[in-house]
């Protein structure tokens, strides 16, 4: 199996993503994260079993299409993400929101 470098694994995945959408695929033992547009689905199931302590079953990936942004008469463009939504095993569950 591929080793891979505990260290950058955490810099992989960037933040929950939380919307209306993802908040129901939690019912489904579904979590949805953006993480960095060059990781594989093999980093990303490393980093989330291994930041998280959860047996991955699947992995999938989603770049969504880059949104043009304006400011006056300059045109660019919002920066690109990638979307994984990860699949974990039976029983096994992260806490998105710890209580406070």
């Amino acid at each position: 199996m591929l080793k891979l470098d505990e260290r950058k694994l955490a810099d992989l995945v960037r933040r929950p993503i939380v919307t209306e959408k993802a908040t129901v695929a939690l019912e489904q033992n579904k979590y949805t994260f953006e993480v960095a547009p060059k990781a594989t689905k093999t980093e990303i199931k490393a980093a989330i079993e291994y930041l998280f302590e959860v047996k991955v079953i699947k992995v999938n990936t989603h770049k969504p299409p880059r949104k043009k942004r304006r400011v006056g008469k300059f045109v660019g463009f919002k920066p690109q993400y990638k979307r994984a939504v990860v699949t974990l095993a039976e029983g096994d569950s992260i806490t998105l929101f710890p209580e406070v």
